[in-house]
């Protein structure tokens, strides 16, 4: 694309905008970045408003994990608005009762103040195996969990967990779309992926090798290189 796209990236559970730092360099060149709020309410359709009313009046989107759940969303409040669309290490499924009863085990750890603890708990499942003792990707998901705030973690999990089903609303997407997925994602496999890119038309999809749930962080080049691919299409 000749002019400038603006680009709306949204975080996922109990990230910052720290989860997209590897690839904001780049994606800026294309054109202007914004990394969207989402800690501030309770629901996957206040927080899809939220972001809409701040975002310019067509962007590209893209949105990893808690971050695609609101790019469905976004989709069907306004779909006339996004022109290129990237789901990383996300699902269309709604949550799961084993998911959201692990959900309701870390809202109590965060109200009672355990963010520490939770951060180490989450951080070995987010990870590939082989990133587990990785002290500074450790970190900076420390650094995002602190930032994120017990009160914004408590918000994200109770929208997440009162989702919709998004696949009935995968055939309406119209946009050109990339869904990315580590081969060692444990939240949300690849075979989640491959649903979400058969049931939108024309997806393309990309499995990252040796890499967990946080394909930005992880493999930060192959996730950015992919990315570049679609913005410039």
């Amino acid at each position: 694309m000749t002019a400038d796209l603006p680009i709306v990236c949204i975080p996922g559970l109990g990230c910052s905008a720290r989860l997209y730092a590897e690839q904001i360099p780049q994606l800026w060149s294309v054109g202007p970045v914004t990394i969207a709020q989402h800690r501030n309410h309770d629901s996957i359709d206040a927080i899809a408003r939220s972001i809409l009313a701040s975002a310019p009046a067509r962007f590209a989107l893209i949105g990893l994990s808690m971050g695609g759940y609101l790019s469905f969303e976004i989709l069907r409040q306004a779909p006339e608005r996004v022109v290129r669309l990237a789901l990383l290490d996300t699902s269309a499924r709604p949550d799961a009762p084993e998911q959201t009863e692990s959900r309701r085990a870390h809202m109590r750890l965060a109200e009672q103040g355990r963010m520490a603890q939770l951060s180490e708990t989450l951080f070995a499942r987010l990870v590939h195996p082989a990133r587990r003792h990785d002290e500074p990707l450790r970190e900076v998901f420390r650094l995002m969990m602190e930032e994120t705030g017990a009160a914004g973690f408590i918000r994200q999990q109770r929208a997440i967990i009162a989702r919709p089903d998004s696949r009935p609303s995968l055939g309406h997407i119209r946009c050109p779309t990339l869904v990315v997925v580590g081969d060692a994602d444990e939240l949300t496999p690849p075979a989640l992926a491959a649903e979400m890119a058969e049931g939108i038309d024309g997806a393309r999809l990309l499995t990252v090798p040796q890499c967990g749930h946080l394909c930005t962080l992880e493999r930060p080049r192959p996730v950015t290189d992919a990315l570049m691919d679609l913005l410039r299409g």
